[in-house]
Protein backbone atom coordinates (compact mmCIF):
# COMPACT_ATOMS: atom_id res chain seq x y z
CA UNK A 1 0.00 0.00 0.00
CA UNK A 2 1.55 3.23 -1.20
CA UNK A 3 -0.75 5.45 1.59
CA UNK A 4 0.92 6.86 4.53
CA UNK A 5 -2.38 7.93 6.48
CA UNK A 6 -6.10 7.80 6.42
CA UNK A 7 -5.72 11.40 5.58
CA UNK A 8 -4.11 9.88 2.49
CA UNK A 9 -6.88 7.76 1.23
CA UNK A 10 -10.06 10.43 2.29
CA UNK A 11 -7.44 13.01 0.00
CA UNK A 12 -6.64 16.56 0.47
CA UNK A 13 -8.32 19.80 0.51
CA UNK A 14 -8.76 20.32 -2.91
CA UNK A 15 -11.32 22.15 -6.09
CA UNK A 16 -13.29 18.90 -7.11
CA UNK A 17 -14.71 17.00 -8.23
CA UNK A 18 -12.31 14.19 -8.04
CA UNK A 19 -8.75 13.13 -5.78
CA UNK A 20 -7.31 11.41 -8.43
CA UNK A 21 -8.28 13.04 -11.66
CA UNK A 22 -8.29 16.67 -10.58
CA UNK A 23 -5.90 16.90 -7.38
CA UNK A 24 -3.66 14.57 -8.17
CA UNK A 25 -3.62 15.89 -11.70
CA UNK A 26 -2.99 19.67 -10.27
CA UNK A 27 0.17 18.23 -8.59
CA UNK A 28 1.32 16.59 -11.65
CA UNK A 29 1.36 20.25 -13.31
CA UNK A 30 2.93 22.06 -10.21
CA UNK A 31 5.70 19.63 -10.31
CA UNK A 32 6.40 20.06 -13.88
CA UNK A 33 6.13 24.06 -13.58
CA UNK A 34 8.49 23.45 -10.19
CA UNK A 35 11.15 21.37 -12.07
CA UNK A 36 11.00 23.40 -15.02
CA UNK A 37 12.06 26.41 -12.80
CA UNK A 38 9.75 29.12 -14.50
CA UNK A 39 6.58 29.61 -16.04
CA UNK A 40 6.63 27.93 -19.55
CA UNK A 41 5.08 29.89 -22.93
CA UNK A 42 3.46 26.29 -24.08
CA UNK A 43 2.52 22.66 -23.30
CA UNK A 44 1.49 19.93 -24.65
CA UNK A 45 -0.14 17.07 -22.80
CA UNK A 46 -0.94 13.63 -23.61
CA UNK A 47 -3.50 11.96 -21.67
CA UNK A 48 -3.86 8.29 -21.24
CA UNK A 49 -6.21 5.38 -19.80
CA UNK A 50 -8.45 6.73 -17.32
CA UNK A 51 -6.98 10.31 -17.68
CA UNK A 52 -8.23 10.50 -21.42
CA UNK A 53 -11.27 9.10 -21.10
CA UNK A 54 -12.75 11.57 -18.47
CA UNK A 55 -10.50 14.41 -18.65
CA UNK A 56 -13.02 16.99 -19.37
CA UNK A 57 -16.15 16.13 -16.77
CA UNK A 58 -13.50 15.34 -14.16
CA UNK A 59 -11.50 18.58 -14.58
CA UNK A 60 -8.36 16.82 -15.36
CA UNK A 61 -7.46 19.49 -17.64
CA UNK A 62 -8.40 22.55 -16.03
CA UNK A 63 -6.12 20.82 -12.97
CA UNK A 64 -3.13 20.17 -15.05
CA UNK A 65 -3.16 23.81 -16.37
CA UNK A 66 -3.49 24.68 -12.87
CA UNK A 67 -0.75 23.37 -11.38
CA UNK A 68 1.27 24.38 -14.61
CA UNK A 69 0.64 27.86 -13.36
CA UNK A 70 1.85 26.86 -10.06
CA UNK A 71 -1.70 26.75 -8.60
CA UNK A 72 -1.89 24.60 -5.74
CA UNK A 73 -4.67 22.16 -5.68
CA UNK A 74 -6.74 24.17 -2.91
CA UNK A 75 -6.15 26.92 -4.93
CA UNK A 76 -9.88 28.20 -6.62
CA UNK A 77 -8.26 29.97 -9.31
CA UNK A 78 -8.32 25.88 -10.90
CA UNK A 79 -11.89 26.62 -12.14
CA UNK A 80 -10.44 29.14 -14.58
CA UNK A 81 -7.52 28.20 -14.91
CA UNK A 82 -7.60 28.43 -18.70
CA UNK A 83 -8.60 31.79 -19.26
CA UNK A 84 -5.92 32.78 -16.50
CA UNK A 85 -3.24 30.94 -18.97
CA UNK A 86 -4.26 32.60 -21.43
CA UNK A 87 -3.39 36.16 -19.43
CA UNK A 88 -0.24 35.17 -19.12
CA UNK A 89 0.37 33.90 -22.48
CA UNK A 90 0.68 29.98 -21.77
CA UNK A 91 -0.99 27.83 -25.00
CA UNK A 92 -1.15 24.79 -24.18
CA UNK A 93 -2.70 21.66 -26.08
CA UNK A 94 -4.36 18.31 -25.25
CA UNK A 95 -4.20 14.84 -27.10
CA UNK A 96 -5.59 11.75 -26.04
CA UNK A 97 -3.97 8.74 -26.71
CA UNK A 98 -5.36 5.18 -26.97
CA UNK A 99 -2.29 3.49 -25.98
CA UNK A 100 -2.95 1.43 -22.76
CA UNK A 101 -0.82 2.78 -20.02
CA UNK A 102 1.12 0.94 -16.93
CA UNK A 103 -1.20 3.42 -14.98
CA UNK A 104 -4.55 4.38 -15.84
CA UNK A 105 -4.47 7.88 -14.80
CA UNK A 106 -1.21 8.74 -16.72
CA UNK A 107 0.03 12.06 -18.12
CA UNK A 108 2.87 13.25 -20.26
CA UNK A 109 3.72 16.78 -19.63
CA UNK A 110 5.66 18.64 -22.32
CA UNK A 111 6.78 22.29 -21.31
CA UNK A 112 8.50 25.17 -22.63
CA UNK A 113 9.67 28.25 -23.95
CA UNK A 114 12.54 29.86 -25.68
CA UNK A 115 15.11 28.55 -23.30
CA UNK A 116 14.29 25.27 -23.11
CA UNK A 117 12.15 22.96 -22.54
CA UNK A 118 11.54 19.37 -20.46
CA UNK A 119 9.00 15.99 -20.73
CA UNK A 120 7.78 14.97 -17.57
CA UNK A 121 5.68 11.83 -16.79
CA UNK A 122 3.19 11.63 -13.92
CA UNK A 123 1.05 9.10 -12.56
CA UNK A 124 -2.35 10.39 -10.42
CA UNK A 125 -2.61 7.30 -7.90
CA UNK A 126 -5.00 8.08 -5.33
CA UNK A 127 -6.07 10.42 -2.53
CA UNK A 128 -4.04 13.14 -4.41
CA UNK A 129 -1.18 11.80 -4.49
CA UNK A 130 0.86 11.26 -7.68
CA UNK A 131 4.16 10.25 -8.41
CA UNK A 132 6.58 11.07 -11.34
CA UNK A 133 7.64 8.06 -13.77
CA UNK A 134 9.91 9.73 -16.23
CA UNK A 135 11.65 13.01 -16.53
CA UNK A 136 13.61 13.57 -19.80
CA UNK A 137 13.80 9.94 -20.58
CA UNK A 138 15.04 9.31 -17.38
CA UNK A 139 13.10 6.11 -16.13
CA UNK A 140 12.53 7.73 -12.01
CA UNK A 141 9.92 7.19 -8.88
CA UNK A 142 9.49 10.79 -7.73
CA UNK A 143 6.75 10.95 -5.14
CA UNK A 144 6.41 14.76 -4.08
CA UNK A 145 6.23 13.48 -0.56
CA UNK A 146 9.68 15.32 0.55
CA UNK A 147 11.86 17.73 -0.62
CA UNK A 148 13.38 16.09 -3.41
CA UNK A 149 17.40 16.93 -4.99
CA UNK A 150 17.54 15.72 -8.72
CA UNK A 151 21.02 15.95 -9.82
CA UNK A 152 22.18 15.48 -13.72
CA UNK A 153 25.46 13.80 -13.89
CA UNK A 154 28.55 12.11 -15.74
CA UNK A 155 27.95 8.86 -15.10
CA UNK A 156 31.40 8.48 -13.35
CA UNK A 157 32.82 6.30 -10.35
CA UNK A 158 31.95 8.22 -6.65
CA UNK A 159 29.83 10.90 -7.55
CA UNK A 160 26.85 9.02 -6.03
CA UNK A 161 29.00 8.67 -2.69
CA UNK A 162 30.49 12.29 -2.87
CA UNK A 163 26.96 13.56 -2.71
CA UNK A 164 25.72 10.98 0.13
CA UNK A 165 28.43 12.09 2.00
CA UNK A 166 27.95 15.96 1.41
CA UNK A 167 23.91 15.58 2.81
CA UNK A 168 25.32 13.00 5.54
CA UNK A 169 28.05 15.79 6.85
CA UNK A 170 25.41 18.11 7.17
CA UNK A 171 22.60 16.04 9.10
CA UNK A 172 20.36 14.91 6.04
CA UNK A 173 18.46 12.23 6.21
CA UNK A 174 17.60 9.84 3.00
CA UNK A 175 14.30 8.57 2.84
CA UNK A 176 14.35 7.45 -0.66
CA UNK A 177 17.08 7.35 -3.44
CA UNK A 178 17.17 6.31 -7.40
CA UNK A 179 19.77 6.79 -9.82
CA UNK A 180 19.56 5.94 -13.26
CA UNK A 181 21.21 6.12 -16.47
CA UNK A 182 20.74 6.69 -20.27
CA UNK A 183 24.23 4.76 -21.21
CA UNK A 184 27.43 3.61 -19.48
CA UNK A 185 29.65 6.53 -18.97
CA UNK A 186 27.20 9.27 -20.36
CA UNK A 187 24.08 11.80 -18.77
CA UNK A 188 22.90 9.97 -15.44
CA UNK A 189 19.73 11.35 -12.86
CA UNK A 190 20.48 10.70 -9.21
CA UNK A 191 17.22 10.92 -7.41
CA UNK A 192 17.14 11.96 -3.68
CA UNK A 193 14.02 12.83 -0.87
CA UNK A 194 15.17 13.57 1.83
CA UNK A 195 13.74 14.28 5.88
CA UNK A 196 15.27 17.57 6.21
CA UNK A 197 14.87 21.06 4.44
CA UNK A 198 17.80 21.75 2.14
CA UNK A 199 19.54 24.77 2.21
CA UNK A 200 20.79 26.85 -0.69
CA UNK A 201 24.30 26.24 0.52
CA UNK A 202 23.74 22.61 0.10
CA UNK A 203 22.55 23.05 -3.09
CA UNK A 204 25.81 24.86 -4.21
CA UNK A 205 28.20 22.57 -2.64
CA UNK A 206 26.51 19.74 -4.52
CA UNK A 207 26.73 21.62 -7.29
CA UNK A 208 30.66 22.15 -6.90
CA UNK A 209 30.94 18.77 -6.98
CA UNK A 210 33.39 16.89 -9.33
CA UNK A 211 30.62 15.52 -12.44
CA UNK A 212 28.05 17.36 -10.99
CA UNK A 213 26.44 19.31 -14.22
CA UNK A 214 23.13 20.40 -12.76
CA UNK A 215 21.40 20.25 -9.41
CA UNK A 216 17.32 20.94 -9.25
CA UNK A 217 15.35 21.18 -5.81
CA UNK A 218 11.93 20.02 -5.42
CA UNK A 219 10.62 21.55 -2.16
CA UNK A 220 8.19 19.48 0.15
Amino acid sequence: MKFRSVFDIIGPVMVGPSSSHTAGAARIGRVARTLFGRQPEWAEIRLYGSFAETYKGHGTDVAIVGGLLDYDTDDERIRTAFEEAEQVGLKFEFITESDEPEHPNTAKVRIGDAKGEMELTGISIGGGKMEVTELNGFTLRLTGHYPALLIVHHDRPGVIASVANALAADGINIAHMECGRKEKGEMALMVIEVDQIITDSMIRLITDLDNVTQVSILAD
